[in-house]
C-alpha cells in the first residue's frame, strides 16, 4: 500500500486523479492540468508537497556537520529562517539529492529533501552524522502546502490571523518565519512568487480548504512539472542524479568553493572536474518543428548522437515544445536535431529558462 499525505482525503473529495509517485498516492490533476498551470501563472494555485521529507538537524556540531555534508556552505546563513539551496553529493561528486536547508539557530537546522529519495537520503545523512555530535530526526507530523502565483501571497495571507500576518510581513525570498503554528517559507518550485507552508498535520485539510475558499486553485503533479520545466528548474532523477555532478546540471552556482580549507563530500572530485572541464552540460531546447520533446530522446548533430533529452513537454504558457537536454560540453551549435519517434526534428538551443513571472523568454 502506498503512503498517503495528511491531505489525501481532500484530494479524493475533490475528485483528483490519484497516481503513484515515488511510493505516494498523489493527485496528478483535478480535471485539467492546463487550467491548473494557467492558474499558477495568472492567479494562485496550491500543491500538496507533504510527501517531501522534513529533517531536523540538531546538536552542538550541526553547523560543522552540514558544512561537510553539503556542497553549499551553511556558514552563509546568519539570519534565523534564511534558506539555502544545495546539492548533497557522493564522493564522486554525483548528486545524491538537491535540497533546501533552513537556518534556525547554530545548533538547529531544518532540511527538506525530495520524496522519492527519502530512504537513501536519510541513510546517507545518518552515515555521515556518525562523525559528528549531531542528531537527525525526520518530521512526520507536518503537512506542507506550496501556494504559488502572482496573487498567492495576498490570498494566503487572507486566511492568516493578524499575528501570523505580522510574522510574515516583509518576508524576503528564500527566508522563512514561524507564524503561530505555521512555518512559512518564501520559496517555491514554479518560477512564481509564493509560499511553502508547513502546518501541523492535524490542521492540514482545514488549512487546504480555507485556501481553496480564498480562491487558491488545487493543482496536481502534472501542472507542477510543466511549471518547473518552464522555469528551468531541475527535477531529481531526470535532470540530475548520482551519475551527474552539479557542474553538469547548471548547479555550479550552488557549490561554495570558498573558503578553500572547507572540506565537503565530493569536493576533490569536483575540483578535478572543474580543472579539466565537465564532460557534459545542460542546455535548453525549443522545438522549431511540430512535435513534443520527451525525456530519453536523442540529440543529434551531423548524424552523431551528442546528448539526450532529460525533461521535455509542451509548454502551456508559450505554446511550444520545450526541453532540457544533457549534451557534450563541446557542443556550440545554435540548432540541433531531436529524434522524435522516426523523425529527426529541428530544435533551437537556448538557455534552460523558458518563462519568468508569466512571460515567455523564448
Amino acid at each position: 500500500m502506498a503512503n498517503k499525505t495528511p491531505l489525501y482525503q481532500a484530494h479524493v473529495d475533490a475528485n483528483a486523479r490519484i497516481v503513484d509517485f515515488g511510493g505516494w498516492d498523489m493527485p496528478l490533476n483535478y480535471g485539467s492540468q492546463i487550467d491548473e498551470h494557467h492558474a499558477v501563472r495568472q492567479d494562485a494555485g496550491m500543491f500538496d508537497v507533504s510527501h517531501m521529507t522534513v529533517v531536523e538537524v540538531t546538536g552542538g556540531e550541526a553547523k560543522t556537520y552540514l558544512r561537510y555534508l553539503l556542497a553549499n556552505d551553511v556558514d552563509k546563513l546568519k539570519e534565523s529562517g534564511k534558506a539555502l539551496y544545495s546539492g548533497m553529493l557522493n564522493e564522486e561528486g554525483g548528486v545524491i539529492d538537491d535540497l533546501i536547508v533552513y537556518y534556525l539557530t547554530d545548533t538547529h537546522y531544518r532540511v527538506v529533501v525530495n520524496a522519492s529519495t527519502r530512504d537513501k537520503d536519510l541513510a546517507w545523512m545518518e552515515n555521515v552524522a556518525q562523525q559528528f555530535d549531531v542528531a537527525i530526526e525526520e518530521r512526520v507530523d507536518v503537512a506542507m502546502i506550496a501556494v504559488q502565483g502572482p496573487n498567492a501571497i495576498e490570498k494566503a495571507q487572507s486566511i492568516m490571523s493578524d499575528e501570523q500576518k505580522a510574522a510574515v510581513a516583509g518576508l524576503k525570498p528564500f527566508v522563512a518565519a514561524q507564524a503561530g503554528d505555521l512555518f512559512v517559507a518564501r520559496t517555491g518550485y514554479t518560477g512564481e512568487d509564493g509560499y511553502e507552508i508547513m502546518v501541523p498535520d492535524s490542521q492540514g485539510i482545514e488549512f487546504w480548504n480555507q485556501l481553496a475558499a480564498a480562491g487558491v486553485k488545487p493543482c496536481g503533479l502534472a501542472a507542477r512539472d510543466t511549471l518547473r520545466l518552464e522555469a528551468g528548474m531541475n527535477l531529481y532523477g531526470h535532470d540530475m542524479d548520482e551519475t551527474v555532478s552539479p557542474l553538469e546540471a547548471n548547479m555550479g552556482w550552488t557549490i561554495a568553493w570558498e573558503p578553500e580549507d572547507r572540506d565537503f563530500v565530493g569536493r576533490n572530485a569536483l575540483t578535478e572536474q572543474k580543472a579539466q572541464g565537465a564532460p557534459r552540460k545542460l542546455i535548453g531546447l525549443v522545438l522549431e518543428d511540430k512535435g513534443i520533446m520527451r525525456e530519453g530522446q536523442e540529440v543529434i548533430v551531423n548524424d552523431e548522437v551528442v546528448g539526450v533529452v532529460t525533461s521535455g513537454t509542451m509548454s502551456p504558457t508559450t505554446g511550444k515544445s520545450i526541453a532540457m537536454a544533457r549534451v557534450n560540453r563541446a557542443l556550440q551549435e545554435e540548432q540541433v536535431l531531436v529524434q522524435i519517434r522516426k523523425k529527426q526534428l529541428l530544435a533551437r538551443v537556448v538557455k534552460p529558462s523558458f518563462v519568468r513571472k508569466g512571460e515567455s523568454l523564448i
